[in-house]
């Protein structure tokens, strides 16, 4: 027991916690061992009698325990080491000096509830038992510091871009060589080339064994440059033999020329895509450095085009978009500098290159792997803009337009099979127009258009249900070509040969429309648009047949056909499309609307002749009456012009105003001032009259226009019948008889209308009115027809008279009737008569200011009188 209790000491000192915590759990057993036979000692009895031992089995276990304990450290302790390891170069970049504050939680601030699945932040600072890694240790560490992948522009300037770069600069000192040798003379042509075809191969050979040494074999960029600066030096070599210094026929220099291709393809399959961006370099560059004209034309254009063909090739096969796009753009760099530079005899050369460019690039671009759209529309954008600026330099000639037409078609056919192209038609149709607009009035700019009418209207019938694009490419096909050479050149056919041909026009538009008649909903091209066609192709028929005054009744036609079939099929879309043949019908009868500004800008300030301003009345019946008619129909139905109603009112409202205006101006034509002194005034009045009575006749069914005529119509009278053009002033003939005549009539018809409208807004110039036909009807007695000169006597005590007259029919309505405004307009009128008697009747002499006194106090009297029975009301009878 001394051998345990020691051995249990030297472990305490020693050992480690669990190997204490066991030690002490054997002393434990010994003393307390419920076996007495064992014996609590160390020389206790066995079952035979004889003594047994048990310390050498205790320490041998104590031993073996410690160590398994050992080595189970050692492995923890490695594990350890291996995962901080891992957190090492987990970990970011360490930094230099990192200062993190952190803010005190509010002194009430509840704490978070920790999350199970939230692991705690790292310390701060390391704990004091675990060494703290120095920066240079931790950069020295496997994996820490380490940046993450990424943009590494130290990487790009000092690995990547002096290989390209140095590649490109072996291509242009080859180049470079090759032209100082050519400007000193030093070598033959045959040397010359030569010494360009071996550089070519050592700069191939040297790519090779760049992938087979082991200083470069890790590197495949060091071959790819070779490999590519070889190509390109190849290209340039047999541009120089053959086109330049003719050592080679054109046929042989065709074969070598597949084969220089065919090793490109060949190197570039090996390498990989930076030998091909070399080799298109080299190949592009090498006609600009050796002199693009120096072999002609067509030579170089057979040798892009093989080189184009040969990119787009290796771009379809590896599916590298990327060079598709760049060869392409190559080319169209190419076209355009020669299109540019070269004269007009090598055009027509670059328009045929073009159209060819322009096909196989578009083939070539989704087949490569290219998916932008954009991307894919650019080779026929581009080309179609190149073939529209080389047209008119082409003169127009029959190759122009075809070379045109033909990418056009192209354009067609590849949006047949591939939708995401439907906009390059459009575009090609939208210049199109602008060719022939600009084209000369020759029979081939008619075979174009019909043509283009051909190309672009059959596919877009066809398919017009499948894509809004391609209807609006059948609307344009069909009504724009026609259009634009019937509109733009008439005399390329007789007048009535243009018909046939709006027509045939007219039904195809209409059979579009018919096709897409169940569409109603929303705005549909081809209901829409088809409509619109056929009612242009009408309008045109109409101009072919009856000469451009037909014009404005035409558009009137359409204008009512829109809005009917519309109203019919109960799209409303398609009522907001009748806005455009008003517009268009404004835009015919220009010269009308032009007159009538100016009649108006010469009225306003009250000049008084401006019949002479107004157009003809031919043009107003032709023009702007039947349009003004037209434009008024659809507002009879809530969805007429659709969204546009409101506008379109507006426009129809003025344009009906100007259109009777003009028409009520030519009965008498006022041309000179004698006519202006016998009928200016009636005329007005009759026109001022009219103007009211159309506006109480719109009053229930169109509100908002009858208060805008007659508005118009009061402030004509205020404007020009009481203040410019008042027959007070200016001499103006109004009728002889009393009561009878214009200038009472005018204002006492105006009163009526406007009392009898039952609308409170209308009462006070009502009123006004009336007491304006009052103080005329005393004018026109005192002085006949014409209304200047100066005021009599007579005539002054006659204003006071009328004016009581009428300022006593107005209480006695406003009493009887209950009208408080026509009591206050009485009474107010009583204090204007009462003031005018005081200060101006005061003068008068004899019986007249007698007169004057004694009515208006008898008048005041019985205001009075009637006025405190009124107040009081029926008497109430007594209790």
């Amino acid at each position: 027991m001394d051998e345990v209790e020691l051995h249990a000491a030297e472990v305490g000192d020693h050992g480690s916690r669990r190997q204490r915590a066991m030690c002490a759990r054997t002393v434990r057993k010994v003393r307390l061992s419920p076996y007495p036979r064992y014996g609590c000692h160390p020389g206790a009895a066995g079952r035979d009698g004889r003594s047994v031992s048990l310390e050498p089995l205790l320490l041998a276990a104590v031993i073996a325990l410690g160590i398994v304990l050992a080595d189970t450290r050692r492995r923890l302790a490695r594990a350890e080491a291996r995962l901080q390891d891992l957190a090492d170069a987990a970990a970011p970049e360490p930094r230099e000096f990192e200062v993190v504050v952190r803010r005190a939680p509010p002194p009430f601030a509840p704490r978070p509830a920790p999350h199970a699945a939230t692991r705690p932040k790292p310390a701060l600072s390391a704990p004091a038992s675990e060494p703290v890694a120095s920066a240079g240790a931790a950069a020295e560490a496997p994996g820490v510091g380490q940046a993450k992948a990424g943009f590494d522009l130290e990487s790009l300037i000092g690995g990547r871009l002096p290989v390209w770069i140095g590649g490109a600069a072996l291509v242009l000192a080859g180049f470079f060589l090759v032209r100082a040798a050519i400007d000193s003379g030093w070598f033959g042509p045959g040397a010359r080339t030569l010494l360009a075809c071996l550089l070519a191969f050592v700069l191939i050979a040297a790519s090779e064994a760049a992938r087979r040494l082991p200083a470069t074999r890790d590197d495949p960029r060091i071959g790819q440059a070779l490999a590519g600066a070889g190509v390109a030096s190849l290209y340039a070599t047999l541009y120089l033999a053959a086109a330049l210094y003719h050592l080679v026929a054109p046929l042989p220099a065709f074969v070598l020329l597949l084969l220089i291709t065919g090793a490109g393809l060949a190197l570039s399959l090996r390498q990989g895509p930076p030998t091909a961006i070399m080799a298109l370099a080299g190949g592009f560059l090498a006609p600009l450095v050796a002199g693009y004209d120096a072999a002609g034309t067509a030579p170089l254009l057979v040798y892009l085009a093989l080189l184009l063909a040969a990119l787009f090739v290796l771009s379809v096969r590896r599916g590298w978009g990327w060079l598709a796009v760049a060869s392409a753009a190559a080319g169209f760099g190419w076209t355009g500098f020669l299109a540019l530079m070269l004269g007009a005899e090598a055009r027509p050369i670059v328009g045929g290159f073009v159209v060819l460019l322009s096909i196989g690039a578009a083939l070539a671009l989704p087949a490569s792997g290219a998916r932008s759209r954009w991307l894919r529309l650019a080779p026929l954008g581009v080309g179609l803009a190149q073939l529209f600026v080389l047209a008119p330099t082409l003169d127009f000639s029959p190759l122009g337009w075809a070379f045109y037409l033909v990418l056009a078609a192209a354009a067609v056919a590849l949006a047949w099979r591939e939708p995401v192209l439907s906009p390059a038609p459009l575009m090609a149709a939208a210049l199109l127009l602008v060719l022939l607009a600009a084209a000369p009035t020759t029979g081939t700019t008619g075979v174009a258009a019909i043509a283009a009418t051909l190309i672009f209207g059959a596919p877009g019938l066809t398919r017009s249900r499948a894509h809004r694009d391609w209807a609006l490419m059948a609307v344009i096909g069909l009504l724009g070509p026609l259009a634009v050479l019937q509109l733009g050149t008439p005399q390329l056919l007789p007048r009535a040969a243009w018909t046939p041909f709006d027509l045939v026009v007219l039904a195809a538009a209409a059979w579009l429309a018919w096709r897409h008649r169940d569409r109603i909903e929303g705005t549909d091209t081809g209901l829409i648009g088809g409509t619109l066609a056929a009612a242009g192709a009408g309008v045109l028929a109409a101009a072919a047949l009856f000469g451009e005054d037909a014009a404005g009744v035409a558009l009137a036609a359409a204008l009512i056909a829109i809005a009917e079939v519309a109203r019919r099929l109960g799209a409303r879309a398609l009522s907001g499309s009748a806005a455009i043949p008003l517009a268009l019908g404004l835009l015919a009868a220009h010269r009308e609307i032009g007159a009538l500004v100016e009649a108006l800008a010469r009225s306003l300030p009250g000049e008084e002749l401006i019949y002479p301003a107004l157009p003809p009345a031919g043009g107003v019946l032709l023009r702007l009456l039947p349009l003004a008619v037209a434009a008024l129909l659809p507002l009879r139905h809530k969805d007429g012009y659709g969204a546009a109603r409101r506008p379109a009112a507006i426009v129809a409202g003025v344009l009906a105003a100007a259109t009777a205006y003009a028409l009520m101006k030519q009965p008498l034509a006022i041309a000179d001032a004698d006519a202006f002194l016998r009928l200016g005034f009636y005329e007005r009045a009759a026109i001022t009259l009219a103007a009211l009575a159309a506006a109480r006749a719109l009053a229930t069914r169109a509100p908002v226009a009858a208060r805008t005529l007659a508005t118009l119509a009061i402030a004509r009278i205020a404007w020009f019948d009481l203040l410019l053009l008042s027959p007070l002033f200016a001499a103006q003939a109004v009728g002889s008889i009393p009561l009878l005549n214009a200038a009472v009539l005018l204002p006492g018809m105006a009163a009526a209308i406007l009392w009898t409208w039952g609308e409170r807004r209308w009462r006070v110039p009502a009123l006004a009115l009336m007491l304006v036909a009052a103080l005329a009807a005393v004018r026109q007695a005192a002085h006949g027809s014409l209304l200047t000169g100066p005021v009599g006597t007579g005539e002054n005590w006659g204003y006071s008279a009328a004016m009581l007259a009428l300022a006593l029919v107005w209480l006695w309505s406003g009493l009887v009737g209950g009208a408080r405004d026509l009591r206050f307009a009485g009474l107010g009128l009583v204090m204007v008569v009462a003031f005018k008697v005081f200060t101006v009747d005061i003068a008068l002499e004899g019986i007249l200011r007698v007169v004057s006194f004694l009515g208006i106090g008898v008048t005041l009297i019985a205001i009075s009188w009637a006025y405190t029975r009124f107040l009081k009301g029926p008497a109430q009878p007594s209790p």
